[in-house]
């Protein structure tokens, strides 16, 4: 059973919308190819992952008619039980979805064409895309699987594609710059705020009020009179008489 598992089935119908909105907004699968026959769409449900078997008769027996059921419920499509062509072609899109992710994952030699059958290449590539991830190699590409795959081709596809990193040519080596000047550092902010404010005050007023007032008066009224000149008159000279020497005796 695929998009309906009892308490889940909230959550899984709601992965169903969004498998089922990403298929619908793909317009170049929107025309399928033609209607398939009850083998074909038989094998594409089996593929899908709903258990039915692939016969010819026509899809009227209750185990196809469950199968379609399940599919019409889990796209919210109208649940009649009947391979309609809005139901034909909902299957068709998912199938060629399918083969594109393939495609894009496993890149086989010989791509599989984007058609709306479950052919036996396509389950081919399925096993092999579930032994690359240790899966039980089923060729069954039931929901989980096309999620897995999903994932993996979005990742594939938002990576960008790597460019060659061109290599990098010689280029001149900076010559030196000068330095740049020092800027001019900051001016210091403190200027001097108290000047000296104490000036003398006092100005020496005395000035010497001491002069000499008395200027001499007195002036020499007596000149030294000449002297009188000696008039002496010179004494007799003395005349002296001479004294005997006195002589020893023997």
């Amino acid at each position: 059973m695929w998009c309906d598992f009892g308490k889940s089935r909230a959550a899984v119908a709601l992965t169903c919308l969004v498998t089922a909105s990403v298929v619908i907004s793909d317009t170049a699968f929107a025309i399928r190819q033609r209607n398939y026959t009850p083998e074909e769409f038989r094998a594409v449900l089996k593929g899908l992952g709903y258990n039915v078997k692939v016969t010819k008769g026509p899809l009227t027996d209750e185990e196809t008619k469950k199968a379609i059921t399940e599919f019409q419920k889990g796209y919210k499509l109208t649940v009649d039980g009947k391979a309609g062509p809005q139901t034909q072609g909902f299957a068709a899109n998912i199938v060629k979805i399918l083969q594109a992710n393939l495609n894009a994952v496993l890149k086989p030699n010989s791509l599989l064409p984007r058609d709306q059958f479950y052919s036996s290449r396509t389950e081919e590539l399925v096993k092999e895309y579930q032994k690359k991830h240790q899966l039980e190699e089923t060729g069954i590409a039931d929901l989980k699987l096309r999620q897995k795959l999903d994932a993996e081709v979005k990742q594939i596809i938002g990576q960008p594609a790597a460019k060659p990193t061109p290599t990098p040519a010689p280029t001149a080596s900076p010559s030196p710059k000068p330095s740049p000047k020092p800027s001019p550092t900051a001016k210091p902010a403190v200027k001097p705020t108290v000047k000296p404010t104490v000036k003398p005050t006092a100005k020496p007023t005395a000035k010497p009020t001491v002069k000499p007032t008395a200027k001499p008066t007195a002036k020499p009224t007596v000149k030294p009179s000449p002297t009188a000149t000696p008039t002496a008159t010179p004494t007799a000279t003395p005349t002296a008489t001479p004294t005997a020497t006195p002589t020893a005796t023997p």
